[in-house]
């Protein structure tokens, strides 16, 4: 049975249980192959070389956007990776072979981007696709990192491991992404081997470009369609569970099991992300199944994610949201009855790149809620010069997640349920599908209403 399995970074920095739990679990020999495991950097090594995830933080990327001296940054994390490498020397890991391969390839991109630093000095070129260049010859490098480390510690402990470094350091081929992995895994016998692929992979279009600090899973996702593997499986530090178990508690909440594709996008649409959205529709449209598993809970068989599945009872299946959401209220009496009156108001959003979560409307209004980092002054500046009146509000949103939740006097329970513990719901809504109905309440009401309707819901 031929799998692909992704890892992630937090699970490749405790590669002693990746080992232990993922890839000699409950195998031995001829089994331990038939297998291809798609890898990211280990866990802040992407920030050091870009700029962190969460905070922003600049990394080596900041210092070639800002014209700054970047050698120095770039060789400092070349030493942390060396300091990382001393971790993994007790499991196996060639400490000297380990530390010259990252040194060399860290000195290779200098050199690239060094070329890249001059031609951008040069003022002849657009400074865009240069930086974005950069961007994507910094990204490869904690892939490709993690995966020789991999390959090295399976190797020295007797596996036939092949290193899949789809980067494309060593070639000056022009191959889309597509093109890359096809021609990387043609002449691969799979059932004699452990393949480790770079979650990076190299093509004409610039992952990077395409799908920014998702790219991984996008490689997974192109993987799998190349192959055609029986099931495809991400490894996560976490199960996907039926609520966040940090706000309403372990014991109140457990793994799904199993779901669809649409369930998956409901919940990438408000940041819980079981997989990027736009790497799970390849796998959807070609029937390819996705297990999310719990890296530290080997013996679970996680969420079974298909095409198809409909749940044989009515439930709800993941009591989620966010209160990283702010609402946009748009009032103007001339809206009334006025045709296309909603379709200038979506050209400012699609003009700045803004994408929108839940939408509402009224005679005079419309209320709109996006992610508050997308809140820049210049989309206030453009609403409020075309609309009489434009309100903005931090906000909350809570959801009712499922495969198959149509019951009658779900959405009354819900509202009963946020209203006993004294939350005032500020906006709601459902499409006629009703795989995900949405809550709008206050911020400061986020993980009250979450534990209350988990608690009559859940």
């Amino acid at each position: 049975m031929l799998t692909v399995e992704k890892i992630g970074g937090t699970s490749m920095t405790a590669f002693a249980d990746v080992l232990d739990n993922i890839i000699f679990h409950g195998r031995e020999g001829a089994k331990l192959y038939n297998r291809i495991f798609v890898v990211s950097a280990y866990a802040n090594v992407t920030n050091w070389l870009l700029e962190n995830k969460k905070t922003g933080d600049p990394g080596v990327y900041h210092h070639i956007t800002q014209n700054q001296e970047f050698r120095a940054a770039l060789q400092d994390v070349a030493a942390k990776l060396k300091e990382l490498n001393k971790q993994y020397e007790p499991l196996g890991l060639d400490l000297a072979v380990a530390d010259s391969f990252i040194q060399q390839r860290i000195d290779q991109a200098q050199t690239y981007l060094d070329s890249l630093v001059n031609v951008l000095a040069s003022g002849y070129v657009n400074s865009t696709n240069i930086l974005q260049a950069a961007r994507e010859i910094l990204a490869s490098i904690g892939e490709a990192h993690s995966a020789f480390n991999s390959v090295n510690i399976l190797q020295s402990r007797g596996l036939n491991a092949t290193l899949v470094d789809l980067s494309g350091f060593d070639d000056a081929q022009a191959l889309t992404i597509d093109e890359r992995i096809r021609q990387s895994f043609a002449d691969i016998e799979f059932a004699k081997t452990i393949c480790i692929a770079t979650g990076y992979t190299k093509g004409t279009e610039g992952i990077m470009r395409e799908f920014d600090r998702g790219y991984s899973e996008v490689t997974f996702s192109k993987i799998a369609v190349a192959v055609r593997p029986q099931e495809a499986i991400i490894h996560k530090e976490y199960h996907l569970s039926s609520a966040d178990p940090n706000l309403v508690g372990v014991d109140q909440c457990h793994p799904i099991g199993f779901t669809n594709y649409d369930v998956a996008d409901q919940l990438a649409d408000v940041g819980m992300e079981a997989i990027h959205p736009k790497a799970s529709k390849p796998l959807e449209i070609n029937a390819i199944d996705l297990r999310i598993k719990n890296t530290f809970e080997p013996e679970h068989p996680g969420t079974l994610i298909t095409r198809d599945y409909v749940s044989p009872t009515k439930r709800i299946e993941v009591i989620t949201g966010t209160e990283k959401v702010v609402l946009i209220d748009i009032h103007d009496p001339l809206m009334v009855g006025a045709a296309g009156f909603d379709l200038h108001l979506m050209q400012v959003f699609y003009d700045l790149g803004v994408s929108y979560i839940f939408k509402a409307t009224s005679a005079n209004s419309i209320t709109m809620l996006i992610w508050e980092k997308d809140l820049k002054p210049q989309l206030l500046a453009a609403l409020e010069a075309k609309y009489e009146n434009v309100t903005v509000e931090k906000a909350a949103l809570v959801c009712l997640i499922g495969s198959n939740i149509d019951e009658p006097g779900l959405l009354a329970r819900a509202a009963s349920a946020l209203a006993d513990a004294g939350i005032n719901i500020r906006s709601a809504g459902f499409a006629l599908r009703k795989v995900n109905i949405q809550f709008i309440v206050g911020r400061e009401d986020y993980q009250t209403a979450i534990i209350a309707l988990n608690q009559a819901l859940g």
